[in-house]
């Protein structure tokens, strides 16, 4: 297994950054994944990384080194992460639940799986086609699905969810795959903070054009600058899916030479660690985690040889 990753997370107009992302990977199966915690409710910061650990967590212990039903892993992890959200709420004896959507792509088998719920987005194209992107788990997308069908009425705010993790109700999860790669594949998963900015359109076309170390952060300051001061955190994450054979990617990570039980992961490993998680994540951030896995890879193939 071969891809190429490049993220970046802006904190924009905010007081702070309230969304996580990150991935990892075993020799066979990858787990990228996104979540926004929502305002208006606490601790947005603490539901997003929380409903990010527990799918890695989970992904560390399913995948040996693949996961035997990627479609169901997705739905069970994201609902798992709900209920750590609810049991987080109890046992601080919070008055309201911390809240977030979510969006996670597993790419195993040659092929790519994924899962939402809310309004977090996956975008995944092939060349210059727009092959597949989520539906939003919003009133507003479903008033504009629902009006193809039958005239509607006044129009909802796009911002009026009606499911997420942390919810009293049961969160809505919708899944898709297996989707079969082709070499040069990308897959794009984003924050509101992009999209309620940057129109689909352009999204498909920056992210075909360029390299996605290139077209990520472009993406990211354009939305900065179309949200103006008052920009919403911006968060984006992109993989190309390439084959060893065609890609000579200096950011390219293959797998081939892992052992079976080696899991590498740019998921912070807890929540109240004491570590502060900064408001500007980027690339740089997680070059050097990054180069400890490759080492480790080295290490491991020379020690083989």
């Amino acid at each position: 297994m071969r891809f190429s990753v490049y993220q970046v997370s802006r904190k924009g107009g905010r007081e702070k950054n309230e969304d996580r992302m990150g991935y990892c990977y075993t020799r066979d199966s990858g787990l990228f994944a996104l979540a926004d915690g929502m305002g208006g409710h606490p601790e947005g910061e603490v539901a997003s990384q929380l409903a990010l650990q527990t799918i890695a967590a989970l992904f560390q212990r399913d995948s040996k080194p693949t996961l035997a039903d990627p479609t169901r892993f997705l739905h069970e992890a994201i609902i798992a992460g709900h209920h750590q959200l609810l049991r987080y709420a109890t046992q601080k004896a919070l008055i309201d639940t911390p809240r977030t959507t979510i969006v996670a792509c597993v790419l195993q088998g040659n092929a790519a799986y994924w899962a939402h719920c809310g309004d977090s987005r996956l975008y995944m194209l092939r060349g210059d086609k727009l092959v597949a992107r989520t539906r939003d788990h919003s009133y507003s997308e479903l008033q504009q699905t629902m009006s193809q069908v039958i005239p509607m009425g006044e129009r909802f705010n796009r911002n009026v969810l009606f499911t997420c993790l942390g919810s009293p109700g049961k969160p809505v999860v919708d899944t898709v795959g297996p989707l079969m790669l082709q070499s040069g594949d990308r897959i794009l998963l984003c924050s509101d903070g992009l999209w309620s900015s940057v129109d689909d359109n352009t999204i498909a076309e920056m992210l075909s054009q360029r390299i996605i170390s290139d077209a990520v952060p472009e993406l990211v300051e354009q939305a900065l600058r179309n949200g103006g001061p008052k920009s919403d955190n911006v968060s984006v994450l992109a993989v190309e899916w390439e084959s060893v054979e065609d890609s000579d990617s200096a950011t390219g990570i293959s797998t081939q030479s892992l052992g079976e039980e080696v899991f590498a992961s740019t998921i912070q490993a807890s929540v109240g660690s004491g570590q502060e998680v900064p408001d500007e994540l980027d690339e740089a951030e997680i070059d050097r985690s990054i180069r400890e896995i490759n080492e480790a890879i080295r290490r491991s193939a020379q020690k083989k040889s």
